[in-house]
């Protein structure tokens, strides 16, 4: 199963969010969860606030054991700190999304 993280970020600081992202990597996966990847918008088209982070779990028992330790994460806690102090998050939606196997 994958976390779907829908972000709405102030399109003035995509430099705040975009360190916010690279620096959650090694406690997502420390923590139990695998990074699939954050995504920032781009002009071309679509929404300029809205941003993306997708992180792959086993099962709903690994997410609730990665959520309790996540929270006491000292390098995740630096980085909600650091994030929030930016201001660059406007809201964040979170659902779960199932991956469509490849057929071989």
């Amino acid at each position: 199963m994958t976390l779907c993280i829908r972000y709405t970020i102030d399109p003035r600081k995509f430099a705040d969010f975009e360190a916010y992202a690279r620096a959650l990597h090694q406690p997502i996966e420390r923590c139990g969860g695998r990074l699939v990847a954050y995504y920032l918008p781009t002009r071309i088209a679509g929404p300029t606030n809205a941003a993306l982070g997708l992180i792959d779990f086993p099962d709903l028992a690994s997410y609730e054991r990665y959520r309790e330790k996540l929270a006491s994460d000292p390098d995740a806690i630096a980085c909600l700190n650091r994030v929030e102090a930016a201001g660059c998050i406007l809201n964040e939606d979170r659902s779960f999304i199932r991956r469509i196997p490849d057929e071989a």
